[in-house]
């Protein structure tokens, strides 16, 4: 019975609301007064801070919908309407699928056909690396595969609990996944002074405080940065792999936006890529799990829960447990896995959908790079604010100068508050 609160799991009554659920709140309470005739200072709320390309205005590709269309109609196989490389994708994919539905159930782990075209799709980005669809698991959103690494890592408890680095500021689900897991988070801070880079005697004095208290045994990175909008070159991918190596530490990579990179000078490498360029003694011996997602800022797909993770030199019994425990969702939506399929093989030179494929693409990211740039100067200008320039992905990590006598107030508020939440309890 939950009759009360007290019956509830108390690690769940443990976990706290991200700032990111809070904004989102307050988000829709203004919203909803402002439809009711409550006089404010603004016509209306636009809420970006969820991430979600597509409720914030940007279109899907073409490419994408009517290939997912004629998966969802079949009927629309003998539409000549539709460009003939919809129609033959949409044909291919319907033939991996069991029964030629959507509707049927997968491999708990995805479609065979479609991790295979993303061990493709991993090859061409790495320049030849190997990849092999046996390494690849699709899962519901990328979040629901480190949510699987997570617990298969956790152990423990006080000083023997699971630790993970993770870096400050991080994505904002991660802390709760975190606590859902029964981990304790080990902030390391990124430097804002160098645009939010990673600093390797960061890494080292994280991990000593961090040995003091519980049991650091993985570090997770976002590249491009999550929300700082940071991209790591090739020497600080280095020096965190030699990190990650010396200290037996697992590497858990989330580069979703790896799509979306448009500082100047600056180009997306995989931590996958740059692993296999130092060598055996570290390619074939450094743990590796790397994430993307339909999530991505081009594709935005939000909606449709798909991601995949490729995992790199993993013990082949403890691959066996992430395929069991991707089997508690029975199987990642179908519709999601076939746009992962486009996310990664989209049309090719000569296609019929090839120009306006591209054409959409390109759009996307100016518009990307245009409104972070013009983010960037507003935020600057603004009393009390600053913020570092992105170099990809789809946030801006801004800092708000507060004067002392209003962070004083805070602290003194922030007091009665506890005490007066002691006094209910």
């Amino acid at each position: 019975m939950m009759s009360s609160l007290k019956h509830v799991n108390p690690t769940v009554k443990g976990i706290k609301e991200s700032a990111h659920s809070v904004l989102q709140s307050l988000a829709a309470h203004v919203t909803q007064e402002i439809a009711q005739g409550v006089q404010k200072p603004f016509k209306g709320v636009i809420d970006i801070n969820s991430g979600d390309p597509h409720k914030a205005g940007m279109k899907p590709i073409s490419f994408v919908r009517q290939v997912l269309a004629v998966c969802l109609h079949p009927e629309l196989l003998g539409n000549k309407t539709l460009p003939l490389d919809v129609r033959l994708r949409a044909q291919r994919l319907l033939e991996v699928c069991e029964g030629g539905s959507v509707g049927s159930y997968t491999d708990s782990s995805g479609i065979p056909h479609i991790r295979q075209s993303i061990a493709d799709f991993i090859i061409r980005r790495d320049v030849g690396v190997p990849s092999y669809a046996n390494n690849v698991f699709i899962s519901a959103g990328s979040q629901k595969g480190l949510m699987v690494i997570l617990k298969l890592l956790a152990s423990g408890e006080g000083d023997t609990q699971t630790g993970v680095l993770t870096p400050m500021p991080c994505p904002h689900t991660l802390p709760t996944l975190l606590d859902d897991a029964g981990m304790t988070l080990v902030p390391y801070q990124l430097m804002e002074d160098q645009g939010w880079a990673v600093d390797l005697s960061e890494l080292h004095r994280a991990l000593k405080c961090g040995r003091g208290h519980c049991n650091p045994r993985a570090i997770y990175i976002s590249n491009p940065g999550n929300p700082t909008g940071h991209v790591q070159d090739w020497k600080s991918i280095e020096e965190v792999i030699r990190f990650a190596a010396a200290e037996r530490l697992l590497l858990m990579v989330d580069e979703v936006y790896q799509d979306s990179v448009y500082g100047q000078g600056k180009e997306f490498l995989s931590y996958k890529r740059v692993l296999f360029e130092m060598g055996k003694e570290y390619s074939e011996t450094v743990e590796l799990v790397s994430f993307h997602s339909l999530s991505s800022a081009c594709m935005g797909e939000c909606g449709l829960r798909a991601g995949y993770m490729e995992l790199v030199n993993m013990d082949p019994e403890v691959m066996y447990f992430v395929d069991t425990m991707l089997c508690t969702d029975i199987s990642t939506p179908v519709t999601g896995q076939l746009a992962l399929d486009l996310m990664v093989k989209p049309p090719k030179p000569g296609d019929h959908s090839y120009d306006t494929y591209t054409q959409e693409i390109l759009l996307i990211r100016a518009t990307l790079s245009q409104n972070a740039q013009r983010a960037h100067e507003f935020l600057n200008d603004l009393p009390g604010m600053s913020s570092q320039p992105a170099m990809g992905g789809i946030y801006l990590y801004s800092r708000l100068h507060l004067p002392s006598d209003i962070i004083q107030k805070a602290k003194v508020q922030d007091v009665r508050m506890g005490r007066q939440l002691e006094t209910t309890i």
